[in-house]
């Protein structure tokens, strides 16, 4: 079995191809550099060619984090949209039937919600004035506090930059592409990856990787809102091995890929400078209009019906992550 990874050099690319390839598959790369086949994912001609006796099609190529400006849309909307719809006329035209697509849990918007009073509610944006005012919890209509719960792959979409709307976007245009060509479209939700090979020093870094690069430099993380964010951070390691899973999968489907355990960004600061040595992370309360408080993964969709468990523990993989990157 052959196996195209479009993006095959990216951080998390590279790791699904070490995965394909230690599972068995015949592994192909297309990306703009270091690859099998060398090309833009929105150049029809090199997709063309990375696609020939091609089985399955595993997208990671894409444009990612949340957006700085405005002024991101329109090329999270050519890289991400346009580069999928490429992939994926190309594919429908040499027939190559089975995807598994990257996409993210920022689909979601915030996560899920429950009232004491109210019972199950949606999260709307928060507002700047709540932000500024230091009251970072979503609240209820009727005044109460939230309780955050774990997310489920039925939740209702609510994208709210434009890299959320081009990974919403993409799953679309792989359902609409597998029931026009009887094909399988595996979207993979991943929540917060994090690992070897992280991009960093750029404005659009993890969280992660921006506290990774603060510490290399000697300096304290520093942590927006009160550090009570919850994720749910995964190792690109047990990523890579859910892309192996989902080749397997027939049909349109959504996953979510996550640890299971949900942890604070304030966590993940700490174990971090930890790792390093020090210094203590800063919480700052400063914030940015449009991040969610909390969005963390249930799992159980992708445990029961691919018998995905992750294998890389928080404490292990920060200290690897920190050691890596020194």
């Amino acid at each position: 079995m052959r196996v195209l990874i479009t993006g095959g050099a990216g951080f998390i690319g590279a790791q699904a191809a070490r995965a394909y390839a230690e599972a068995g598959w015949d592994v192909r790369t297309l990306d703009l550099a270091d690859a099998s086949v060398c090309g833009d994912v929105r150049d029809a001609g090199a997709v063309r060619r990375g696609l020939d006796g091609v089985d399955v099609v595993c997208h990671q190529a894409a444009k990612v984090g949340l957006g700085v400006s405005l002024g991101d849309m329109p090329e999270y909307t050519d890289v991400n949209v346009t580069g999928t719809a490429t992939l994926l006329a190309a594919m429908a035209e040499r027939g190559v039937r089975r995807l598994v697509l990257a996409s993210s849990m920022v689909v979601y918007g915030e996560g899920r919600y429950a009232c004491p009073a109210c019972g199950p509610v949606h999260a709307p944006p928060r507002s700047q004035t709540d932000l500024a005012d230091g009251r970072f919890e979503p609240r209820c209509g009727c005044g109460a506090d939230l309780r955050p719960e774990l997310v489920g792959e039925d939740a209702a979409p609510d994208p709210r930059n434009a890299y959320a709307v081009s990974k919403l976007a993409q799953e679309h245009l792989a359902a609409v592409w597998a029931r026009e060509t009887g094909g399988s479209a595996v979207s993979l939700r991943y929540h917060n990856v994090y690992g070897p090979g992280m991009p960093r020093d750029t404005p659009y870094a993890g969280v992660a990787a921006i506290f990774n690069a603060a510490l290399l430099r000697g300096e304290a993380p520093r942590v927006f809102e009160d550090g009570g964010q919850r994720r749910d951070f995964v190792h690109v390691r047990d990523v890579a091995r859910a892309c192996v899973l989902a080749a397997s999968v027939h049909g349109v489907r959504a996953y979510n890929v996550g640890s299971g355990e949900p942890r604070t960004v304030g966590e993940l600061a700490d174990a971090l400078a930890v790792a390093h040595g020090g210094p203590e992370p800063v919480v700052t309360g400063e914030y940015r209009l449009g991040d969610v408080r909390h969005i963390t993964a249930d799992s159980a969709r992708i445990r029961d019906e691919l018998g995905f468990r992750p294998e890389v523990p928080f404490e292990a993989g920060v200290k690897e992550f920190a050691g890596r990157h020194t």
